[in-house]
């Protein structure tokens, strides 16, 4: 295990923990005590994970997180925070992070999350490795993927283009986050089936994701702001005590 780890973390004694912690389990770490030190070490180095604080000197960390996820859409962010409350969570997960971590913590919670964020970035990195060469095989069949590229998820005047990322409805295009996009997207393939908290967390975040499933409500509202609002039938639907699904009729 060599992987780099970059701490962008302000309070000195967070710090040395961490540093001490990660590279007694085989991790190679820097350390970055502000948000422009910790923008210049990432600009200097190339990184398997960063930790990054909320609360910085200089620049946020939620600046930080946005000036790099504008740069490398794939690295894992873990934040580190003091506050607890679900709105300041998902205002970093909806900026790119990969997951939060609620200060104070124990280390061992911490060291399980970075394994398991580097797992998924390693899963993600095969597939993608996998899907690369599935494409190189398949040039040449150039009506193949015409094909493929046209399918489409609907749901009454609702279509989302898993490929180019669209997604409209009655005609006008919509804008989604990555996240609220991958939620819609497993929505649309389980439509009709009332899905649980649990069951939408590990599927749009991940059977290795440790935080709270009121995550799930927060991004259903962003959602139904942007996919139901002003449009009918409403699709999004809450079945109390179980879930939400997704239909044309409630």
């Amino acid at each position: 295990m060599n992987e780099a780890v970059l701490v962008i973390e302000d309070e000195p004694k967070i710090a040395r923990l961490l540093e001490l912690e990660l590279q007694y389990e085989g991790y190679q770490v820097t350390k970055a005590g502000s948000g422009t030190e910790g923008l210049e070490k990432y600009s200097e180095g190339q990184w398997d994970l960063i930790l990054l604080d909320i609360m910085l000197p200089g620049l946020s960390g939620i600046e930080v997180l946005r000036r790099i996820r504008a740069r490398d859409a794939v690295i894992p962010i873990l934040m580190l925070t003091a506050k607890d409350s679900v709105e300041d969570k998902v205002s970093g997960l909806d900026l790119g992070a990969n997951d939060y971590i609620t200060k104070p913590f124990q280390i061992e919670e911490l060291l399980a999350r970075v394994r398991a964020a580097l797992r998924l970035a390693a899963a993600a990195s095969a597939r993608t490795t996998v899907q690369n060469f599935g494409q190189m095989a398949e040039q040449g069949t150039a009506s193949q993927l015409h094909e493929a590229e046209e399918t489409w998820l609907t749901a009454a005047d609702l279509k989302l283009h898993e490929g180019t990322r669209e997604v409209s409805r009655d005609g006008q295009a919509i804008e989604l986050t990555p996240r609220e996009f991958d939620l819609l997207v497993y929505l649309l393939r389980n439509q009709r089936q009332v899905l649980s908290r649990d069951q939408i967390v590990q599927s749009v975040w991940g059977y290795d994701y440790y935080g709270d499933t009121n995550v799930v409500d927060v991004y259903i509202r962003y959602l139904r702001k942007k996919v139901d609002n002003g449009f009918a039938p409403p699709l999004i639907h809450t079945v109390r005590g179980v879930g939400y699904v997704l239909k044309e009729q409630s």
